[in-house]
């Protein structure tokens, strides 16, 4: 009975939270907790109420290990992993994490770490060699190309994407790998750099149980190369299961577990729990959490005994269950030694293979003569071995007495620093870590790569992408072309009466209308590329503002041949006035602050169907503040303001003051001639000669200021960040 009370005593003071003695690196992090806001009904009225989306959760990750973090559905999976990843906007979050005893900010953490979506954002345009030779140049920075060509190589190869190098990624209307195949290439593509960190959500999602097995494989490798990986995963096969190495059960944002997946029965068994014959413990586990979540108990009692080892009450409806009979403490010290011993082994080849070459690329298992099989690295490998250093004397098991199976676990780590409760990550100098030896690691520059560098990077991939997709820009010459050739036949010859001017000002105007409608298929432009530049820039792969001037670059030749074939036909088969250079200047520059505009509207709307309504609601009052129905000088006050942002209204001025700044006749009224700049008068047209600079300097300072703006939402807005 003593003996009894005496390891009750002691489960109850256990916390599995913490690594255990041979712990040697990794992700550390203490009391994270994410509260929101939400609205509630209570007694018929609404009032907001906080919810932990995540409670106090105090874990860990060992480095050169799978950890999965699973759950029910809305356990808080994924929010966890926002959270470890720098995801969670900055003061929402509240808690520590460290990275090898050095603490962590959220953005150093993006800065040593990668995530994969659990979409396959990629240029479906883009081979498989393609798109990690572009991941090369922006993530490897000064490397020269022949070394880059040889990391691209190694990383298909270690991928197995070999037999599809250079197959297009593809998409819903263009063939290319299979789903598997993508994935991996999304797992490449941010890991082409070494990060010590891997944070991947869903990696399984949509594949099938060949194609998932074949994923987690390649991120096992990955793992056992030297790098800390942390994933979440629904309903993993039995195969699977064998390749993960750490668990991290979650349950209404709260820890229900944490351990080797092997350990999962020997915890069910101390509730007691039965495992049903031929049954999966964790499977299993999680039927237990979904009861109890569904009962008057709560997991709360679940979280209770995962932290201190009291027992949960059991359910009433919970049929009796006999625990199994525990192994004996003789069994347990002789499987404590076989750990010893293999994570001796296991450390000492390791650090063999490991030191000295790129983790992202290879895996000791290729390069020793140390052979594990899949059951053995799942059995022993739950913890990261000691560090060679403490390879020469056995760890001291600091509670003899503790209950068969109990973990033993030191506080040394967390000594030097006391949990905090600040608004985010404790944040050090941006370019260093600090670890707990108070030495510093420089952690290089945050961009790899030169401004320069990253524009001409950017622009050789637009040229590709649209080399590849020249629908969007063929269609849009084709329709200006044959509506060139339309006005051309429509409005030739005009009479020398008041018809024929209202003719050809109705020629002009459907010209700048024309021109704006035609960036109106650019809606999807940006839409379609958002995800890739979040992923992208997410990491400081390169900068927003470089992505920018890098767009406005590579489009500028596209919308100047637009403007010269529409401007060439019109203009001898009409035979305007006016130098014909400032004709063409003028519709290119009305070109451009269009499409500018239209690249903008793409940027805050969250889907194309918004962007094109977002875009004609502001073309027709563009239309109608334009001059054409109601000269400026007649618009009414209040709405004036309206005719001076019309991006309509400088192109509609200059291509009149192009035509009409001259002493011709253009027509006859009762006989009295009119001239071009009596027309302009009319309509209330500054006939200056500075005028026409100062129309096309405004069109230009649109264009600027779209793009601006358009900078100004991907540098701040456009972030997979939660709030």
């Amino acid at each position: 009975m003593a003996e009894a009370n005496g390891r009750r005593r002691v489960e109850t003071v256990i916390d599995i939270r913490k690594p255990p003695v041979s712990f040697s690196g990794g992700l550390v992090f203490e009391c994270l907790t994410y509260t929101v806001t939400k609205k509630a009904k209570v007694e018929g009225k609404w009032s907001n109420e906080e919810v932990d989306l995540l409670h106090d959760i105090t874990s860990y990750a060992p480095k050169g290990c799978i950890t999965a973090v699973m759950g029910p559905s809305g356990a808080g999976k994924s929010t966890l992993l926002d959270g470890l990843a720098g995801r969670i906007a900055s003061g929402s979050l509240k808690g520590k994490v460290s990275l090898d005893g050095a603490t962590m900010s959220a953005s150093l953490i993006k800065r040593t770490s990668a995530y994969i979506m659990q979409e396959d954002r990629l240029f479906p345009m883009l081979t498989v060699y393609e798109t990690f030779m572009f991941a090369a140049d922006f993530r490897l920075g000064p490397l020269s190309l022949a070394d880059k060509k040889l990391r691209v190589e190694n990383l298909i190869n270690q991928l197995g994407l070999t037999s599809s190098r250079n197959t297009y990624i593809g998409d819903e209307g263009t063939r290319g790998v299979s789903g598997g195949e993508r994935r991996r290439v999304s797992i490449g593509v941010d890991i082409i750099h070494g990060p010590s960190l891997l944070f991947l959500d869903e990696p399984t999602s949509g594949l099938d149980s060949t194609s998932a097995h074949s994923v987690i494989e390649k991120v096992h490798d990955i793992a056992r190369s030297g790098s800390t990986v942390i994933l979440t995963i629904h309903q993993p096969s039995s195969r699977i299961q064998l390749l993960l190495d750490h668990l991290i059960i979650l349950a209404r944002g709260q820890l229900m577990f944490q351990g080797s997946p092997q350990d999962v029965a020997l915890h069910l068994s101390r509730m007691p729990r039965k495992v049903p014959k031929g049954e999966n413990p964790i499977e299993s586990l999680i039927d237990v959490i979904q009861e109890y979540d569904q009962s008057e108990v709560g997991v709360e009692a679940l979280a209770e005994f995962a932290r201190t080892g009291v027992k949960p009450p059991p359910l009433s409806n919970q049929p009796h269950s006999v625990s199994p009979v525990a192994p004996s403490y003789a069994n347990f010290s002789h499987l404590s030694h076989r750990f010893e011993e293999k994570s001796l082994e296991f450390s000492q080849a390791s650090r063999r293979a490991v030191d000295g070459f790129d983790h992202s690329l290879r895996s000791p298992y290729n390069n020793t003569s140390m052979s594990w099989s899949t059951g053995n690295s799942a059995a022993f490998l739950k913890f990261t071995p000691a560090r060679l250093k403490n390879d020469h004397k056995p760890h001291n098991n600091t509670r003899k007495n503790a209950s068969p199976g109990y973990y033993t676990y030191s506080s040394e780590i967390f000594q030097a620093t006391p949990t905090p409760h600040s608004s985010d990550y404790a944040v050090n100098e941006n370019d260093y870590l600090t670890p707990s030896n108070g030495t510093k690691e420089h952690l290089g520059p945050k961009f790899q790569n030169s401004y320069i560098t990253e524009i001409w990077i950017l622009i050789r991939r637009n040229f590709i992408n649209i080399r590849r997709t020249p629908e969007l820009f063929l269609s849009r010459l084709m329709v200006l072309t044959f509506m060139g050739f339309m006005m051309a036949t429509m409005f030739h010859n005009p009479r020398k009466d008041l018809q024929g001017i209202t003719n050809r000002l109705s020629f002009f105007i459907f010209t700048v209308c024309l021109f704006f409608f035609s960036s109106n298929d650019a809606v999807p432009a940006f839409i379609q590329e958002r995800f890739i530049f979040i992923r992208e820039t997410s990491h400081n792969a390169y900068r927003a503002s470089t992505y920018t001037i890098a767009g406005i670059i590579t489009h500028m030749p596209f919308i100047l041949l637009q403007a010269a074939a529409y401007a060439g036909i019109v203009w001898f088969a009409l035979k305007l006035r006016g130098p014909f250079l400032y004709f063409l200047l003028v519709l290119f520059v009305s070109l451009l602050s269009t499409n500018s505009f239209v690249v903008f509207v793409s940027s805050v709307v969250p889907n194309y169907i918004l962007g094109y309504a977002m875009v004609i609601a502001f073309t027709a009052l563009f239309f109608l503040f334009c001059g054409y129905f109601l000269s400026g000088h007649d618009i009414p006050r209040y709405w004036r303001w309206m005719n001076t942002i019309s991006t309509m209204t400088y192109p509609y001025e200059g291509l009149l003051m192009n035509q009409y700044q001259v002493n011709d006749t253009f027509g006859y009224i009762d006989g009295v001639p009119i001239t071009g700049f009596q027309i302009l008068e009319s309509l209330h047209i500054k006939t200056d000669g500075s005028r026409k600079r100062t129309v096309v300097l405004i069109m230009f300072g649109w264009a600027v200021l779209y793009r601006i703006l358009f900078y100004l939402v991907l540098r701040f807005a456009s972030k997979n960040q939660r709030s």
